[in-house]
């Protein structure tokens, strides 16, 4: 996987980063983490500039998120239901809507980067639930900007050993979200027995 990747950020540059980024926000299933890091250590050894390679996958990542959102505008709860039923994606969907309807922009801020596998079914989920087009825009922006810089500079600073960063990223990809489970538990069990608490003294 990682010759095919490097071979077509070789031939291709830019193109393959734009691409890739633009699709996977679509759920498209290509290894866009990995094409930033490739493109990254490209730009480290001057084959590519670090800047374009940047803004590259920065605006494709944008425009994919927006086309999401725009297609769940569109569609509203009866392209939601289809999307599920066609993708198999239903509880990713359900799961998408839970996270906007309770936490709305910064749902979307997480879900670019903290808990990418949701990025994609929470941008439609936010177009068909109404969320504001400029709250979106802002909270998707801050966090595909985190997104975007975190592969690319990762690759652009471990240049030859990107095979193993690539490796070590999933690993951390992985822990991270299981943390951020593990953190949302942790402060809906505090912020429970406080509340429990408070009744209590108020008994």
């Amino acid at each position: 996987m990682t010759e095919t990747v490097f071979e077509l950020v070789s031939t291709y540059g830019v193109w393959v980063v734009a691409m890739s980024a633009f699709v996977s926000c679509l759920a498209v299933p290509v290894p866009t983490a990995l094409v930033m890091l490739a493109a990254g250590a490209f730009a480290a050894s001057e084959d590519l500039s670090l800047w374009q390679v940047w803004l590259a996958g920065w605006l494709a990542a944008l425009a994919g998120d927006n086309t999401g959102y725009q297609l769940g505008r569109w569609g509203g709860a009866p392209f939601l239901s289809w999307l599920g039923s066609r993708t198999g994606r239903a509880a990713l969907i359900a799961r998408g809507e839970a996270l906007v309807r309770d936490r709305g922009g910064l749902g979307v801020f997480f879900s670019t980067w903290l808990v990418a596998p949701l990025g994609p079914w929470v941008n439609v989920v936010s177009g068909a639930m109404g969320l504001p087009r400029w709250r979106f825009a802002i909270w998707d922006t801050a966090g595909e900007t985190i997104w975007v810089s975190g592969y690319v500079l990762l690759g652009y600073a471990f240049g030859a050993q990107v095979d193993t960063v690539a490796r070590l990223v999933s690993d951390w990809a992985g822990l991270v979200a299981a943390l951020a489970v593990a953190l949302g538990f942790a402060v809906a069990l505090v912020l429970r027995l406080r509340h429990r608490h408070s009744g209590q003294s108020d008994n």
